[in-house]
C-alpha cells in the first residue's frame, strides 16, 4: 500500500503523483505499448517499471540516481496512457517527477551543456535561428566538437528557410464565423514558419479571423518535460497574459505545444495562477479539431491527379490529446485523396521534444523504422501535426533517400487550395 508522497517534500506535485502511482495495478498492459520498452526489453524501461522506480524514490526508498536513467529514456510519448485498463494518467507522474528530481542530483557536464544549449536558444525564435544558422557552419567543426553535439548537429537542415511574419490579426475572408486566437510556436517559426501560414490561410479561408498576440512566448513544453518548472512556470504566465479572453478558442498547430498548454494546471500547481491555468487549458484547441467542428465552409477543388498522404499520429495530438480522427477527416476532404495508415502507428518517431539530443541512440532507431513504415505505404507525402515529428521524419527519410514530401496537415490543405494539380 502505497504512502502518500510527503507533500513537504515534494509540494503541490506530490497530490496528482500520488494519484497516479495509486491508479497503476501493474498488469502489464502498458509493456507492449512503450516504445522504450519495444527498444530495449527491460522491465526498469517500460511505463510499469518507472512507476515502481519513481514510487520509491518519492518515498525515500530508493535514490534519484538509481532511478533517473530509466526515467531519462521514458519518452513521454503517453503510448501507455490509451493502452491502460486502470486509467492511469501516467502524464500527472512524468513530468512532475521531473521537475522535483531536477535538483536533487548532478548531471555530467555534457548533459548540462546540451540541455542548457537548447533550454537558452530553442524556445527563442531569434536566438534560435542564430544558433542554427551557427550550428550548419560548426558542423564542418563536429569532429572537433564536445560529442554530445552531435545529435544537436544532426538534426539542423541544410538550408533554413526564410524568416517569416504574420499580422497580428487576419481578417476572415468573406462572413466571419469565429474568431481565434494562435500559438505561433519556437521551433517551427524557425524549421518550417510556412505551417503557421499555411493555417492562418486555411482559418482565413473557412471565415475564422485569426489573432497571433504579439506578446506571446514559448509555450514552455520543452522545459516542462525536462524538469525545469521554473523556465516552464515563466513561460506559462506569460501567455496566460497574452492570450485575449475575446476569441472562441485558442489553437495550436504543433502537437506538443498543444499537450504543454493543456498541462498548465500541473505546472502551475500551488502557485496564485493555479485556476487560471485550469480555466486557460479548456480553452486551448488542436486546430485540426476546430477545423473540424466548425466545418470546412467548401472543400478544396478537384486535383488533377490523385493524392496518396500516408498520416503519422503525433504521440502529443493522438496519446495526450486525443486527437486521432479530425486530421484524417481533414485530409480525406481533400478530392480524390488516399489516407494511408502507417504499420505499427502507436510507436512514437523518437522525436519527444528533446530526446534526440538526451538519447540519441534510441530516438535514431525509432525514426528510422517510422521512416521505413511511411515508405512501405508508397506514399507520395507524409503529413502530421508536430513540428518535432515532422523534422525527424525528414531527417530519417533523407538517410534512406526517399523522396517523399514531409508536411504538416494544414499545409496539405493549403496547397489543395492553392492549386489543385499539386499535393
Amino acid at each position: 500500500m502505497l504512502h502518500d508522497i510527503p507533500p513537504e517534500r515534494h509540494g503541490a506535485l506530490a497530490k496528482p503523483m500520488t494519484k497516479a502511482i495509486e491508479a497503476c495495478v501493474h498488469c502489464g498492459f502498458c509493456l507492449a505499448a512503450c516504445p522504450t520498452y519495444q527498444e530495449l526489453g527491460q522491465e526498469m524501461d517500460s511505463p510499469r517499471g518507472r512507476i515502481i522506480l519513481m514510487k520509491e524514490v518519492l518515498e525515500g526508498k530508493l535514490n534519484w540516481e538509481a532511478a533517473q536513467p530509466h526515467v531519462d529514456r521514458c519518452l513521454g510519448c503517453l503510448a501507455c496512457e490509451p493502452a491502460c485498463p486502470s486509467g492511469v494518467p501516467y502524464r500527472d507522474l512524468i513530468s512532475p517527477f521531473r521537475a522535483v528530481a531536477q535538483s536533487k542530483f548532478k548531471r555530467t557536464f555534457g548533459a548540462r551543456l546540451a540541455r542548457g544549449l537548447s533550454a537558452q536558444t530553442v524556445p527563442y525564435p531569434v536566438r534560435f535561428r542564430l544558433a542554427a544558422s551557427l550550428g550548419r557552419i560548426g558542423k564542418i567543426f563536429a569532429p572537433l566538437l564536445p560529442a554530445v553535439l552531435k545529435p544537436m548537429l544532426d538534426l539542423l537542415p541544410a538550408h533554413l528557410p526564410p524568416k517569416q511574419s504574420w499580422p497580428e490579426v487576419s481578417p476572415a475572408r468573406g462572413e466571419r464565423r469565429a474568431r481565434v486566437a494562435l500559438l505561433a510556436g519556437c521551433a517551427q517559426q524557425v524549421l518550417d514558419p510556412d505551417i503557421n501560414t499555411a493555417t492562418i490561410d486555411v482559418l482565413t479561408r473557412n471565415g475564422v479571423e485569426v489573432v497571433v498576440p504579439r506578446a506571446q512566448g514559448c509555450c514552455g513544453g520543452l522545459a516542462w518535460h525536462t524538469g525545469a518548472l521554473g523556465a516552464a512556470q515563466e513561460f506559462a504566465r506569460r501567455n496566460l497574459v497574452a492570450f485575449p479572453e475575446d476569441v472562441d478558442a485558442i489553437l495550436t498547430n504543433a502537437a506538443g505545444c498543444g499537450s504543454a498548454m493543456h498541462e498548465y494546471h500541473l505546472v502551475l500547481a500551488g502557485t496564485p495562477d493555479e485556476a487560471r491555468a485550469e480555466k486557460f487549458r479548456h480553452r486551448v484547441m488542436d486546430v485540426s479539431v476546430f477545423l473540424h467542428k466548425l466545418g470546412l465552409r467548401e472543400p478544396p477543388p478537384s486535383a488533377a491527379q490523385p493524392l496518396k498522404v500516408a498520416y503519422h499520429d503525433a504521440c502529443h495530438l493522438a496519446n495526450a490529446q486525443n486527437v486521432r480522427r479530425e486530421p484524417r477527416q481533414l485530409l480525406r476532404a481533400i478530392p480524390g485523396s488516399e489516407v494511408c495508415e502507417l504499420a505499427d502507428a502507436h510507436l512514437c518517431c523518437g522525436s519527444a521534444g528533446s530526446y534526440n539530443l538526451d538519447q540519441p541512440a534510441i530516438a535514431a532507431s525509432l525514426g528510422e523504422q517510422k521512416a521505413r513504415a511511411v515508405i512501405a505505404t508508397g506514399a507520395s507525402v507524409v503529413a502530421s501535426g508536430n513540428i518535432g515529428c515532422l523534422t525527424q521524419l525528414r531527417v530519417h527519410l533523407a538517410k534512406l533517400g526517399s523522396p517523399i514530401e514531409i508536411r504538416h496537415t494544414m499545409q496539405v490543405l493549403r496547397d489543395a487550395y492553392l492549386d489543385p494539380r499539386k499535393p
